[in-house]
This record gives structure tokens, sequence and C-alpha cells, in this order.
């Protein structure tokens, strides 16, 4: 797997013991995605008395809240597919390593890697994407792919499980996390790297090039 130049140099000085395949998460947001988060962020500020109205009613609000809360919740979703897609290829990791084989290494071993005790430079470029609550990012995504096979039509959920879908996905990861006893991950011991997609493409095409 290709890895950056910096990544290259620190674990040269400090090697970690298993280096796991890199996380990429791909483009989740269409483009009317933004515009839609902050309705929804204002209408709920709105609700609760903090701004102002205006001409707007309740069930106005209402709306641009819960148009909003389904739009997070399909990022999130497609979010978790590609958490869950790295949790697989890390289980296929131990799986192919003997040492690591009979350890006892579960989904829920590198969830909670992934949510709890990410590699620092993972969370120093989270931040430089603007995501500073990645633990409840990653955990809710994980959580909504417990629960759901697909990202449903709207008109599916009722707006109850729309407007609080965060509380019911934390508890479906933690309902998840709990369901077994597993191998915790030692932090100091594992490291991956984390790409955007588009930035992972480039960085295997320049790498092929290199190679002729």
């Amino acid at each position: 797997m290709p890895q950056s130049e910096t990544s290259r140099l620190s674990r040269s000085k400090g090697a970690r013991a298993h280096i796991l395949p890199p996380l990429i998460l791909h483009p989740f947001s269409d483009s009317t995605g933004p515009s839609r988060l902050v309705e929804s962020s204002r209408a709920s500020l709105m609700l609760q008395g903090l701004l102002p109205t205006g001409e707007l009613t309740n069930e106005e609000l209402e709306r641009r809240l819960l148009d909003g809360r389904y739009c997070e919740l399909r990022m999130l979703f497609y979010v978790g597919r590609d958490l869950l897609r790295w949790v697989d290829q890390c289980l296929e990791y131990v799986e192919m390593n003997p040492d690591l084989r009979e350890k006892g290494y579960k989904f829920q071993s590198f969830a909670a890697f992934l949510v709890e005790s990410p590699p620092a430079g993972v969370v120093a470029k989270l931040k430089q994407w603007g995501v500073a609550d990645y633990k409840a990012i990653f955990q809710r995504a994980i959580g909504l792919n417990c629960l759901l096979a697909d990202a449903p039509e709207r008109e599916l959920l009722a707006n109850e499980f729309v407007r609080n879908y965060y509380r019911y996905a934390d508890h479906m990861f933690l309902c998840r996390q709990h369901s077994t006893t597993y191998q915790e991950i030692e932090p100091e011991q594992w490291d991956f790297e984390l790409y955007a997609s588009g930035e992972y493409a480039r960085i295997l095409e320049k790498e092929w090039g290199d190679s002729h």
C-alpha cells in the first residue's frame, strides 16, 4: 500500500509492529448537502427560541430540521460503509498473520481502535479536514450500518427516528461492541493511514508511473 514520505520517516524512527491497510474515505455529500445542513441547524435554533423565526411557521421549521437530519443520516451511512470495508480488511490482515490469528481480534477490536484511539497522524489529518468530533462521526456511522443494509428512502423512516437518529446510532454501536468479548488493540503497536479517495488514487497513479 502506498505510504507518504512523512509516514515512512516516522516509522523508520519508531516502527510499529503492525501496519494495517489504509482507511480510504469517499465523498459522501451531494451539491445541496451543505445548504440543507445549515438550514437544519438554523431551524433547530429557531425551534429552541435561540434565533428569531421571522415568518416561518413551526411546521416549516420542523420540515427543515428533519430534512437536514436525513441528509446527515445518509452521509454518515456512506461513511460507515467505508469504515466497515476497512474493518473487514483489518480482519483479513489478522487472518493472514499466524501470530495474530488466534488472539481473539474481532470486528469490535478494530471498531474500538478507530473510534477510541486512532493513530495521531490520522487524528491530525481529520483536523486538517475540519473534522473535530471524529469519535461521534465514526461511532454513528458504524452504528447506522449495524441497523441499515442500505440508505433508506425518507418516506420509510419515522420522523422520531430521523429527528433523533444519532441517539439510535450511538446505541446500535454500543450494542454491537458489547455483543461479544474481544481482544483490545494496543494503539502503540498498530498503525494505519487515512486518505481521501481522490488523494489515494493520485498516489497509486504516481507509484504506477514511477514503476514503468
